[in-house]
């Protein structure tokens, strides 16, 4: 079994998040997520659950028509087809731990890098 720690897998991108992936099976992976303050993963909803563990900082996990406030020890899941975004309040980074299960597809990804590509947190077409 891998291990690491937070602090060694840090890394931000000035532009958009970073997700530093640290284990992966066929079944599920997981990754270090690292924003920015108001960086984001824009509004999809991919065939796979996830699990939110945050670590650092403050945001929103989006589940579905809800906006769950999150802060350190905070855990959100949500279920496969249901639309996710997780975007870190304007004045501080955020850090967590994002499980998922299966491992979304590449194809599944494009309203996120639509998302992003716009600077959107709801790209048009999300569901």
């Amino acid at each position: 079994m891998p291990a690491t720690h937070f602090d060694a897998e840090r890394t931000f991108d000035e532009d958009r998040f970073s997700a530093v992936e640290v284990f992966r099976t066929e079944r599920t992976k997981a990754v270090c997520g690292y924003f920015e303050p108001g960086q984001f993963i824009p509004v999809h909803a991919p065939g796979s659950d996830l699990v939110v563990s945050v670590r650092r900082g403050t945001g929103i996990v989006r589940e579905g028509e809800t906006d769950h406030r999150v802060e350190p020890g905070s855990v959100v899941a949500v279920e496969a087809n249901t639309d996710r975004g997780i975007r870190a309040d304007e004045d501080e980074p955020l850090e967590a731990l994002l499980v998922t299960s299966p491992p979304p597809t590449d194809a599944e990804h494009d309203p996120v890098r639509r998302g992003l590509a716009r600077g959107e947190f709801e790209p048009d077409g999300a569901d």
